[in-house]
């Protein structure tokens, strides 16, 4: 005589690893399964909340930027804002634009500016380490200026996402609305902050 299971009335167990964002594979392994009662961030809140990370590295006396290259769902670059490998940090002086900011004009003279932006040390960092940039999705704290918005498409990147506005010198601002539709960039209201370390 076989024995029969007793009827529950639990309902059955949801799968691991069943996010609204789960890929088959993670799906299948349970590998990125959150715990009971938790809710997994949306990837663009992630990627931004990344990009807020990213910007804590920054070394610059004006604004503190971060940036992430996303290619295929996966991080493939990161940056932020500082004086180019090997000179003098910004906070230790090494930009004189930065170290005077009397004597100009916030949100011009960028290209009398040592440092490096984030979005473009992001582009050179995938760039150094062979990571193609075609068809790449940008997070950044900051709409890219002028100067990384070029950038930003000449290497392939699609589509942008940022937290915080830039306006352009008024007289260019018709040619920085056509580099920002051309990226398809979209604002993302955040709460997230840049935490200072000490």
């Amino acid at each position: 005589m076989t024995e029969q299971a007793e009827p529950t009335t639990e309902p059955p167990a949801e799968p691991l690893g069943e996010t609204p964002d789960a890929t088959p594979a993670e799906a299948a392994s349970g590998a990125n399964a959150a715990p009971t009662g938790a809710t997994l961030p949306q990837r663009d809140d992630y990627y931004l909340a990344l990009a807020f990370t990213a910007a804590t590295r920054a070394n610059c006396r004006g604004r503190k930027v971060g940036a992430i290259l996303v290619k295929g769902d996966r991080v493939i670059a990161t940056g932020y804002n500082g004086t180019p490998e090997g000179l003098p940090n910004c906070l230790d002086g090494g930009c004189l634009r930065c170290s005077d900011r009397a004597s100009f004009v916030a949100g011009t003279a960028y290209d009398l500016c040592i440092c490096v932006h984030a979005e473009a040390n992001a582009l050179l960092t995938a760039g150094r380490f062979g990571a193609s940039t075609d068809g790449t999705t940008v997070y950044t704290t900051d709409q890219p200026c002028f100067s990384c918005s070029k950038e930003l498409i000449q290497a392939g990147v699609e589509k942008v996402f940022y937290a915080r506005a830039w306006r352009p010198d008024p007289r260019v601002a018709d040619d920085y609305r056509r580099l920002q539709e051309r990226l398809h960039a979209e604002h993302v209201p955040t709460e997230y902050e840049i935490v200072e370390f000490s």
